[in-house]
């Protein structure tokens, strides 16, 4: 709901509330933010400054409280005052421009008559609130627009040259909003395959700055960010979240100045921007995202995962159960022909896979990542069949066919190259240096497109594919105005591509989670996560992302250990139980599994199929258990699933109690934990203690025991009410090392358990 009553306007959603007024300048002052209010004038929010300070500037000659830069705004400008940083610069042919842009009006728009932006927006608001500011002296219109959708608000801008001369954008943010109180800031940043690792810190006056200058959201800085008052837990306190719905080069700010007032903007990186304004054009903002909750980060991260899923992903995969896959990446990488691609279909067909997909190396003369790519012509000495051929096979294995093309990147030693080594995005000066082998296209160029999009359509039409994975696997050289271009030349494409072809399962790649972020899930519903499959890795990983995106856009594998990128063994039960909090797959050589991982596999699979719909769209909490391990639950209205996941164990460890969220306190509730089955080569020379047999820990005998011979964990089975589980259980204690008679828990370093919570009848 949107309205306004004497010059203030409140945004109300199903639990949040928006409010900012028109002061006596004409400016937007915000008054608040935060859990839902209903009617209120928001007189109580506003500040009071009495007789300014000391050496600000009176914007109003002889009015000392109409000091700008002591006042909370919902958008600011540059030259008049306010001193603390502008959302906006613009330049002419003489430098920067004095801005101050004042209310003009406002309209209500229904969502048929919104703009037709060229950036993806969401698709969740019946209404939108479009104010129009503007700066006579300096010659140009923003318009501001709000929308509310469900708990959450979305605010872009967009800035129109109405003067006679050129003007220069060198910087438009989506949003600026100022807000008192003692607050920190919660970041994702991290590097390839350490995606989304969590940063916490203070909010002071000197200037905390979230960026990107790699031409893409970037695995350095995710643009999604929280702010939180101090005391904030999981499950209580005030918590912000704020995200941009955009794929490249972005910017966020906060930085507090003396009077105790935030500022938090986020857009576009104005790094090298100069977007050239004529008169009578316009400068669009990407979308931004915000939410608020006072129940903690869950609170926060749930009104996020609900409008992704409703409001982000394409319609058509809204809600809708992704299917549970295998890659060939990892068993094969470049090395492979049909039959070994077929060997692998049979073997995933008969543990329940329900979509092959494969990777690199069908093309061209791909037999290494140093030639071939750009190029689609298939390499019929691998697949004398064709793609048609291949994927008729697999699917006579009861399983969808799915491929991966890489359509941004390009090598030197390539067909392509050959034809057209104009085609390569640089500044226009210097030839870039290579990444990983290859340049980048240059996708602002009409004819670039028109290549991608008929390459890549033919791919899916020759083979049917029901799932692409698309990947990009360098940095841009380039930013400012090109870098933008480019992302908005790439979204075209994908709208060219996929438009008519809504079922085809689009993930997004780019070296893993290089680009994981709003707009690609505007056409992308699932990205992959990391190119780091290690699962105790992939804990933080895929925490650090649950903040703010949901399990169902995370693509999250099971594949051999030890890990390629950790050189960490780990148990194949944790491997799964990681890879169940999101869009499960497989990823290793089928072909050198044992006897009990065979027979595992296939129970994690039929397990998963039983509870994705929850384990992709359900409630996920997170659970604050110290640094020794992780809490991950999922729910809906009958079942819960509960994942604890260990680091490292100790000897002689203290008894636990888990707690169990989100149950009806007077309902009954089944608790069962699955079992974990570890192979008697784990116990080393502890199984002479009670084999009859003396055997070498070592030996090829214990060795291939393990591929046949299980020692149970402890069971959990027991009835209890909600109100009770929600205070928690103590389940059987840990392994201490003293024996084993099937009442221990047999976690050990890098284990897990998982709990199934029915609800009874």
């Amino acid at each position: 709901m949107i309205y306004e009553k004497n010059g203030v306007f409140h945004l109300e959603g199903n639990s949040i509330s928006y409010i900012f007024m028109i002061d006596d300048a004409g400016h937007l002052e915000h008054l608040y933010f935060g859990p839902k209010l209903g009617e209120t004038a928001g007189d109580s929010f506003r500040l009071k400054p009495g007789f300014g300070f000391g050496t600000s500037v009176e914007y109003l000659e002889g009015d000392p409280s109409s000091c700008l830069n002591d006042l909370p705004y919902e958008w600011s400008g540059f030259g008049y005052g306010d001193y603390r940083e502008s959302p906006l610069e613009i330049e002419d042919s003489e430098g920067l421009v004095f801005t101050d842009l004042t209310y003009c009006s406002y309209k209500i728009l229904l969502s048929k008559d919104a703009p037709n932006f060229e950036l993806p927006h969401h698709d969740g608001s019946d209404e939108i609130l479009q104010l129009k500011l503007a700066d006579e002296n300096a010659g140009i219109i923003m318009f501001l627009y709000y929308s509310v959708c469900g708990d959450v608000i979305c605010r872009s801008s967009l800035l129109k040259n109405t003067g006679n001369r050129i003007l220069y954008t060198r910087k438009m943010m989506s949003f600026c909003m100022d807000m008192l109180g003692d607050l920190e800031i919660l970041t994702l940043n991290g590097g390839w395959i350490r995606e989304a690792h969590i940063q916490k810190s203070e909010i002071g006056p000197t200037k905390q700055v979230i960026e990107s200058l790699t031409g893409f959201s970037s695995n350095i800085h995710n643009p999604a960010f929280s702010i939180y008052e101090r005391k904030a837990t999981e499950d209580c306190g005030l918590v912000y979240g704020f995200n941009l719905i955009y794929s490249g080069n972005h910017y966020a700010s906060v930085q507090k100045n003396a009077s105790g007032i935030n500022r938090i903007m986020q857009g576009i990186s104005p790094h090298g921007l100069r977007w050239e304004l004529k008169p009578g054009e316009y400068f669009e903002s990407p979308e931004c995202v915000l939410t608020v909750s006072n129940q903690g980060f869950n609170g926060m991260s749930g009104n996020m995962h609900r409008f992704i899923n409703e409001h982000i992903v394409p319609k058509y995969w809204r809600k809708r159960p992704r299917p549970i896959l295998f890659n060939s990446w990892e068993a094969c990488m470049f090395d492979f022909n049909e039959r070994k691609l077929i060997d692998l279909a049979d073997r995933a067909s008969k543990l329940g896979c329900e979509l092959f997909v494969m990777d690199d190396g069908w093309f061209g003369e791909r037999n290494d990542d140093t030639k071939g790519l750009g190029d689609y012509t298939v390499n019929l000495k691998k697949l004398p069949g064709g793609l048609r051929g291949l994927s008729g096979k697999v699917r006579n294995r009861n399983m969808k066919f799915g491929i991966w093309v890489e359509p941004e990147g390009v090598n030197p030693n390539s067909e392509i190259y050959r034809e057209h080594p104009d085609w390569i995005l640089s500044d226009g000066r210097n030839l870039p240096r290579l990444g990983r082998h290859e340049h980048l296209l240059d996708l602002t160029r009409s004819e670039v497109q028109d290549y991608i999009v008929e390459q890549v359509r033919s791919v899916i039409e020759e083979s049917g594919a029901e799932y692409l994975k698309w990947d990009v696997n360098r940095n841009s050289p380039v930013t400012g105005n090109k870098a933008h271009q480019y992302i908005l030349s790439l979204y075209s494409i994908l709208k060219r591509i996929f438009a008519d072809k809504p079922e085809v399962l689009l993930e997004s790649c780019a070296s893993g989670g290089n680009r994981f972020d709003l707009g690609m899930l505007c056409f992308s519903p699932q990205i992959w996560a990391s190119d780091d499959t290690d699962p105790i890795e992939r804990l933080d990983i895929q925490k650090g992302l649950s903040y703010f995106y949901p399990p169902s856009v995370m693509g999250c594998h099971v594949s051999a250990s030890p890990h390629a990128q950790t050189l960490r063994s780990t148990p194949l039960e944790t491997r799964a139980n990681a890879a169940f909090f999101g869009c499960l797959g497989y990823e290793l050589d089928l072909n050198h599994l044992s006897t009990i991982e065979i027979k595992q596999i296939r129970e994690q699979i039929k397990f998963y199929k039983n509870y994705r719909l929850i384990f992709q769209y359900g409630i996920f909490t997170r659970t604050d258990i110290g640094t020794e391990g992780e809490q991950w639950q999922v729910s809906d209205d009958s079942d819960v699933i509960l994942g604890r996941f260990r680091r490292i164990s100790h000897a002689a460890p203290p008894y636990e109690n888990i707690v169990i969220k989100h149950l009806d306190p007077e309902a009954s509730y089944k608790v069962t934990s699955r079992i974990n089955k570890i192979g008697v080569q784990k116990f080393g020379g502890m199984i002479n203690y009670v084999s009859p047999v003396k055997l070498n820990p070592g030996g090829i005998v214990l060795h291939e025991a393990g591929k046949f011979l299980t020692v149970k964990d402890a069971a959990e089975e027991f009835t209890e009410k909600g109100a009770v589980l929600m205070q928690g259980f103590v389940p059987q204690n840990l392994f201490a090392g003293t024996g084993y008679d099937g009442r221990q828990r047999l976690v050990g370093d890098f284990g897990s358990e998982l709990y199934l919570i029915s609800k009874k009848a």
